[in-house]
């Protein structure tokens, strides 16, 4: 074997390892996504208070995003993805053990804090290990694999929690996570081998906002956050926590079935990831028009599904819809190439964990919104319940297209006036009408 295929045997091992670790995350965040009628029974909750438990881990993994950047930079992914299956051991041996609302609330807390930690410390190990051109496919191929963390948040858990009860699902889970943590230390590598890791020195708090704030001014690393926040959010809404509630309250599923649908959702992002993310590797000019067109399905999907006569959607509709909403989770994949296109290595993690604050963000948003306005729709029939309180997933859909498309003509002129300054660009890009000037991206 040449040093050649064991250094990239290496890196696929090393990734592998790490991507374990991702998926535990996406299982754990994923896990009411089932089990929100059971934890409205356990702890007696409405649906503001139930929306609370998720706002409250997604809202910690949206805050932690730049923290966890800096973390990577700071001590190595290899640390940091220890410490985040410990920490998601922990929170869910505490949840499965909870019996009171404010328990609850501290477990997922804990669960988003390891949460948080593990996609961008798996994105660092890529680019450390793989090469740039290779990094799309890698994203995708984590997002894929993360997907299986979902699927087994809905068949197989929705089978444990009928079978086993609410506190031994939940501990086996953390207790095999927080385990997962031994291996985790003892297989990964931050650098490749004969590579000497840099030596990161403590950052002082103003360079820490400094960084940052280089990481923002990006045109960039700005169109990524908006991307992220307009692809990602509406399948992660549905998949986290509302969907099951509304197919099985407004469609009149039984759990069964819905836990189908949500595995067809789950299904589809599988296969749609590693064909999106050989796309994006192969044709990189091509990845902002991708998300062009899927905000625009997704707006069409979101007018169909509210507008539907009687609000009770035929299945093959919602299965069409499903699947087209789930195409949204590999695109938002073209964030993190954005953050490693435009921003320089040292600088990645940031430009990463801000990225991945925007999908996060919308998804704090829209969930916690769409628990506010069923709690305001109380009494009304569910159907319309959930017409109404899902259009905060229509509200923040468009928030973030127009965003999304204000920032993608902004960095368009960005590239443009780089070119014209004589300057190597990432990708190549042909002039359109709706381009501005390279005055205006100057100005901008």
């Amino acid at each position: 074997m040449t040093v050649t295929d064991r250094a990239r045997k290496q890196a696929w091992l090393i990734w592998s390892t790490a991507v374990v670790v991702y998926i535990a995350a996406v299982f754990h965040r994923s896990t009411l996504g089932v089990a929100g009628l059971e934890a409205s029974e356990r702890f007696g909750l409405g649906p503001a208070a139930l929306g609370t438990f998720t706002v409250l881990q997604i809202g910690v993994y949206a805050l932690m995003q730049i923290p966890t950047g800096l973390l990577v930079d700071r001590f190595g992914p290899r640390r940091v993805l220890t410490a985040a299956a410990l920490l998601m051991g922990t929170g869910q041996v505490l949840f499965a053990i909870a019996d009171s609302y404010p328990l609850g609330l501290v477990a997922r807390a804990v669960l988003g804090v390891g949460d948080a930690m593990t996609f961008v410390s798996v994105l660092r190990l890529a680019a450390a290990h793989f090469s740039a051109r290779r990094f799309s496919l890698i994203v995708s191929l984590t997002a894929a694999l993360g997907g299986a963390g979902n699927l087994v948040a809905t068949l197989p858990l929705t089978f444990m929690l009928s079978r086993f009860g609410w506190t031994w699902a939940f501990l086996l889970a953390g207790v095999l996570t927080a385990a997962y943590s031994v291996i985790a230390l003892w297989r990964l590598r931050d650098v490749p081998d004969g590579v000497t890791a840099p030596v990161q020195e403590p950052v002082p708090l103003r360079g820490v906002l400094r960084k940052v704030a280089e990481a923002w001014a990006v045109p960039g690393t700005r169109l990524g956050f908006w991307a992220h926040f307009s692809t990602m959010s509406t399948p992660a809404i549905i998949g986290l926590l509302w969907g099951f509630p509304y197919l099985v309250q407004a469609q009149g599923m039984s759990p069964e079935a819905a836990s189908t649908m949500l595995g067809l959702l789950v299904i589809g992002a599988i296969i749609a990831s590693p064909i999106i993310g050989a796309v994006f590797s192969k044709r990189p000019e091509l990845r902002m028009p991708i998300a062009g067109a899927f905000v625009a399905a997704a707006i069409v999907v979101w007018t169909v599904l509210l507008g539907w006569p009687g609000g009770v959607v035929p299945i093959p509709v919602l299965g069409v819809a499903f699947l087209v909403l789930t195409v949204g989770g590999p695109i938002s994949g073209v964030a993190f190439a954005l953050a490693r296109d435009y921003n320089p290595m040292q600088r990645v993690s940031t430009a990463s964990g801000l990225v991945n604050v925007g999908g996060f963000t919308a998804v704090t948003i829209g969930a916690l919104s769409v628990g506010v306005l069923l709690d305001l729709a109380d009494g009304l029939a569910p159907q319309q319940a959930f017409r109404i309180g899902l259009l905060a997933c229509f509200g923040v859909l468009l928030l973030g297209t127009w965003r999304m498309l204000v920032w993608w003509r902004r960095t368009r002129a960005e590239v443009f006036a780089a070119e014209e300054r004589g300057e190597t660009v990432p990708v190549r890009l042909r002039r359109t009408r709706w381009d501005a000037s390279s005055r205006q991206a100057t100005a901008a």
